[in-house]
C-alpha cells in the first residue's frame, strides 16, 4: 500500500470508528463556538474527566462571551480554582474582552483574528475553526503528534518547531472534505483513548492494520521527544497562623503579587528554606531552625507568631519547580513582644535567606500545575488533574475594605508589601486559592491540626 492509500485508510477508518465510539461530552452537545473555545482552553494540560464539572459550572456562571468579559477577575479565578495554570483563565477573560471590543461579541471565523486572541496558539486556533466552524484547519497537540508519529513512523523530535510544522501539514492533508469538525475530534479521541502514551491499545485501534510504527515494533518508542528539564526542587516553610483575641477563629493569609506565578491568588505565608544543591532533592529542615526561620519571616512582615509544631508535610508540583512544604501551626502573639522563638543566630540565618527568597520569587513566573489530593495521612501532594470546588461566589478584592470591620482584618506587609488578611471559614468561597493552600486551610478549619504541640 502506498502513502496515498495509507492516508486514505487512516481518514476513512478513523471517522467510521469515531462516529460509533465518540464520548458524550457537554461541549459537543451544542455547536457553540464559545463553548468550544472554553473547553479547549480548559483541556490544555488537563484530563477530560477533570474538566467536565469545571466546564459545566463555568458555562453556568458565564454562559456567553459578554458574561465572561464583564465578570470580576476574582470571580473568574474562583470558578477556575483547582484546575491550575491560572494564566489560562486570565487570558481567556482578556480574549473575551477582545472579542467584545473587536468582533461585537461574536467569535471570529478568520484564522488570523482567532490567532490574535490572547492565550490562543496554533492548536487552539485550529481546534476552534475546525470544530466550531468546520473549517479544514489542522489542530495538532501532543496527542495528535503521538498518533501521527506512530502511524506514519516519523522519527523527528516532536519538541522541535520544524516537526510541528510537518505534523500540521500532514494533519491538514488527512482531513476529508467537509468533515473537519468530526475528523479533528476523532484524531484527538484516538490519542486520548487508544493510542495512549505508555500502553497503546493496538488491538482495538481502527487503523492498526496500516500503522507503520506497530508493524516496525516501534509503537512504544514513538514519538521521539526530548526530555524536559526536571523541575527545580525547593524546600518551603509554611505558617498556619491561628488568630487570638479579635482574630480568634481565623487564620492569616496573604495575596500574591499582581504578576508572575499564581498572580493575585491567596495563600498561607511561607518562606524559602535553604535551596537544594543542583540536581538534588530539597531536604527537610530540622524543626527548631525551621520554626525560628518562619517566625523571623513573619516578624519581618509585622506579625508576631509562635510556631507550635509541625502540622504536616505537603508537596506542590509546577512545570518548572517543586515545592516541598513543611507546614507549621503557629499562634498569633502580642505585637509588643520581643521577636518570638528566634535567637541571634536564627535571625542571622533568616537574613541569609532573604537574597535566596528574592531570587526564587523573581525566577518563578511560569505556568502552574493543576491540583492537589491526599496521598497518605498527614501528607499532601499536588499532581495533575483533580477537581474541586465552590459555586456562585462573590469575590473579595484586596481593595474592598470600605467596611470598617473588614479593614481591621486587612493589612499590608512591612517587608514585601503584600496584602494580608485574617480569614474565617466563611471566606473560603469568596477568595481564590491555589489548590495546595485550599487543602491546607480547609484541613485546619476541619480540625486536622488540633493535636499539634510544641
Amino acid at each position: 500500500m502506498g502513502l496515498m492509500e495509507q492516508k486514505q485508510h487512516f481518514s476513512v477508518n478513523l471517522l467510521d470508528w469515531y462516529m460509533v465510539n465518540r464520548r458524550d461530552l457537554p461541549w459537543r452537545r451544542h455547536n457553540n463556538p464559545y463553548f468550544t473555545w472554553v473547553s479547549e482552553i480548559m483541556l490544555q494540560q488537563t484530563r477530560v474527566d477533570t474538566v467536565i464539572p469545571y466546564f459545566n459550572r463555568f458555562i453556568g456562571n458565564f454562559p456567553t462571551v459578554k458574561a465572561l468579559a464583564e465578570a470580576p477577575e476574582e470571580e473568574v479565578l474562583k470558578n477556575w480554582e483547582g484546575l491550575g495554570y491560572y494564566s489560562r483563565a486570565r487570558n481567556l477573560q482578556a480574549a473575551a474582552r477582545q472579542v467584545m471590543e473587536l468582533h461585537g461579541g461574536e467569535m471570529p471565523q478568520d484564522k488570523q483574528a482567532v490567532f490574535a486572541l490572547k492565550g490562543v496558539g496554533p492548536y487552539t486556533a485550529g481546534a476552534i475553526l475546525s470544530i466550531a466552524f468546520n473549517q479544514p484547519q489542522p489542530a495538532v497537540d501532543g496527542n495528535v503528534m503521538r498518533v501521527l508519529s506512530r502511524y506514519f513512523l516519523i522519527d523527528e523530535d516532536i519538541m522541535k518547531g520544524s516537526t510541528r510544522v510537518l505534523m500540521e501539514e500532514l494533519a491538514g492533508e488527512l482531513i476529508p472534505e467537509g468533515r473537519a469538525r468530526d475528523f479533528n475530534q476523532a484524531l484527538m479521541e484516538l490519542g486520548a483513548l487508544v493510542c495512549t502514551p505508555k500502553a497503546p491499545h493496538c488491538l482495538t485501534c481502527p487503523v492498526m492494520e496500516q500503522c507503520s510504527g506497530r508493524i516496525a515494533g516501534r509503537e512504544l518508542t514513538l514519538p521521539v521527544k526530548t526530555k524536559a528539564k526536571p523541575p527545580r526542587p525547593e524546600q518551603r516553610l509554611v505558617a498556619i497562623v491561628e488568630g487570638r483575641g479579635a482574630h480568634r477563629g481565623r487564620v492569616l493569609v496573604r495575596q500574591r503579587p499582581a504578576t508572575g506565578l499564581l498572580a493575585r491568588m491567596w495563600e498561607l505565608p511561607h518562606v524559602l528554606a535553604a535551596p537544594a544543591a543542583a540536581g538534588k532533592a530539597a531536604g527537610p529542615l530540622a524543626d527548631e531552625p525551621a520554626m525560628a526561620l518562619l517566625a523571623g519571616s513573619l516578624w519581618a512582615e509585622g506579625f508576631a507568631a509562635r510556631p507550635e509544631g509541625l502540622a504536616t508535610h505537603a508537596e506542590h508540583v509546577f512545570s518548572h519547580i517543586v515545592w516541598s512544604l513543611q507546614v507549621y501551626k503557629c499562634t498569633e502573639q502580642d505585637q509588643s513582644n520581643e521577636l518570638p522563638l528566634i535567637a541571634a543566630e536564627a535571625r542571622a540565618a533568616y537574613d541569609a535567606q532573604a537574597a535566596a527568597r528574592e531570587r526564587s520569587s523573581s525566577a518563578s513566573a511560569a505556568p502552574e500545575s493543576d491540583a492537589t489530593h491526599l496521598s497518605e495521612p498527614g501528607t499532601l501532594h499536588t499532581v495533575n488533574n483533580s477537581s474541586s470546588l465552590n459555586e456562585d461566589s462573590e469575590l473579595m478584592s484586596p481593595s474592598d475594605v470600605s467596611d470598617p470591620a473588614l479593614s481591621t482584618l486587612t493589612l499590608t506587609g512591612k517587608g514585601d508589601g503584600l496584602i494580608y488578611r485574617w480569614i474565617g471559614p466563611e471566606d473560603m468561597d469568596k477568595m481564590a486559592f491555589p489548590n495546595i493552600f485550599l487543602k491546607l486551610i480547609s484541613s485546619y478549619f476541619a480540625g486536622a491540626y488540633d493535636q499539634v504541640n510544641d
